[in-house]
């Protein structure tokens, strides 16, 4: 086929690309920094139009104006994660959430436990030979281009082109609009004090050699600043942001002794700033993987040494970890924590750690509790966890008894919490312990 005259023949405005959603359709939108911008602020701007569609995606970094009050007649959000924008509709029951492992989510597309009628998300300019790239959210956009009876795609020059499983062809797609909006950026996070110690305590838990897992946020940064003396890490990660460039360009990381793509960063996601999106820009050592794939424990147990490094909202005394939701009131969401932590506990000598503060920000409320708050969720069960880690040191679980996980625990929660739970402990042990 001429690809080019294909291009041409679909190219459409804005208003012509969004009509093609139907009263009572599932949208499905790209997911992070492949979120359609133009696409979703013209839906907006036409709600009138629409009645009783559902729009469906994890991370949403823009302005979310489909989820302002007073639209709740035209769009509803079924958010698979839940992000900062959509958590005051949730709790006002203006959206509603939908819990998933994140590699569960193509797989809902494909079996049809979530139709696609409208796949809509940001991409890179076609290539000499017709094929545009997913950039910088690979995830679950390739099964939605496959599954989703009508697909937009919002061409923006400003993503960057990366390789690995992040190409589709034009003639799969339905539509095409111009963008040409800078993409979204997260900043850096300011690292404090008890960052920087959980992070000089999750470092002493790498080896040369290990296959790391990070997240976003002031931890896993605070983690890669103690990582400098390290070498031939390895990076098979849900995401990657602007933490980890200094291991990359000064050789920390370079995936010499993974066992799988070897020499590749394997990630499904970045979220970052624009130094880390021209850095991964037809960059060859990353290697884009649908989250079906990446986030499988099995492919991740394919390497060894996987090191695991999440965080959370509580852990109680037995070891049970809250990593989205303060009692009911849901404020994150399951993402890939489970599938990594199983991933890490599958590998030859991996490890999964939980990082979290011994306290909230105003240290009003320990973060190791006697018990998960009533109404939250477990996110990683106690046979699941390997290491919890506060500013406080490391507590390590696994094998141990009831008593000895409550000990371990109350060790490293913050001072001034430690009494209150040493009650507890002497009431469900019969046993005196000194804090």
């Amino acid at each position: 086929m001429d690809w080019r005259a294909y291009y041409k023949e679909h190219t459409m405005t804005p208003e012509q690309a969004v009509g093609v959603i139907h009263d009572g359709d599932r949208v499905v939108f790209g997911h992070a920094v492949g979120e359609p911008i133009v696409f979703q602020r013209t839906m907006a701007r036409m709600a009138e139009q629409f009645h009783n569609v559902e729009v469906a995606h994890m991370v949403y970094l823009g302005s979310g104006e489909y989820l302002q009050p007073g639209m709740e007649s035209h769009f509803r959000h079924n958010a698979l994660f839940v992000g900062g924008p959509a958590r005051k509709p949730i709790a006002e029951n203006r959206a509603d959430y939908t819990p998933a492992f994140f590699s569960d989510v193509p797989r809902m597309f494909r079996d049809n436990t979530l139709p696609v009628d409208v796949f809509a998300f940001t991409c890179s300019p076609p290539d000499e030979r017709g094929y545009v790239s997913l950039g910088l959210s690979c995830d679950y956009g390739a099964q939605a281009v496959k599954s989703a009876k009508t697909v937009i795609a919002e061409v923006n020059p400003n993503m960057p082109r990366t390789y690995g499983e992040s190409f589709v062809h034009v003639s799969e797609i339905d539509g095409f609009l111009c963008s040409w909006e800078p993409l979204p950026e997260s900043a850096p996070p300011k690292i404090g004090e008890e960052d920087r110690a959980i992070g000089k305590y999750i470092a002493e838990l790498v080896r040369d050699g290990d296959c790391l897992q990070l997240g976003i946020g002031a931890v896993p940064d605070a983690v890669c600043s103690f990582l400098g003396d390290k070498h031939d890490l390895g990076l098979h990660t849900e995401m990657i942001s602007d933490g980890v460039l200094p291991l990359l360009e000064n050789g920390n990381i370079n995936g010499k002794r993974k066992q799988r793509d070897v020499g590749k960063v394997s990630v499904t996601f970045l979220m970052g700033t624009r130094k880390l999106y021209d850095f991964v820009d037809n960059n060859p050592i990353i290697n884009m993987l649908p989250v079906d794939v990446c986030n499988n424990p099995a492919v991740i147990a394919e390497n060894d040494n996987v090191v695991s490094i999440n965080s959370c909202v509580e852990v109680d005394l037995q070891g049970q970890v809250c990593a989205e939701a303060i009692g009911l009131r849901q404020i994150s969401g399951i993402g890939g924590q489970m599938d990594f932590v199983r991933g890490a506990n599958l590998s030859k000598g991996g490890r999964s750690i939980i990082a979290l503060h011994s306290t909230t920000k105003d240290e009003s409320a320990s973060k190791i509790v006697t018990t998960i708050t009533t109404g939250g969720p477990v996110t990683t069960s106690r046979c699941d966890v390997n290491y919890i880690v506060t500013e406080y040191g490391v507590a390590q679980l696994r094998g141990q008894t009831l008593r000895e996980r409550a000990k371990r625990l109350i060790a490293i929660a913050h001072p001034k919490f430690r009494e209150e739970l040493a009650e507890e402990f002497e009431k469900r042990f019969g046993e005196k312990l000194k804090v």
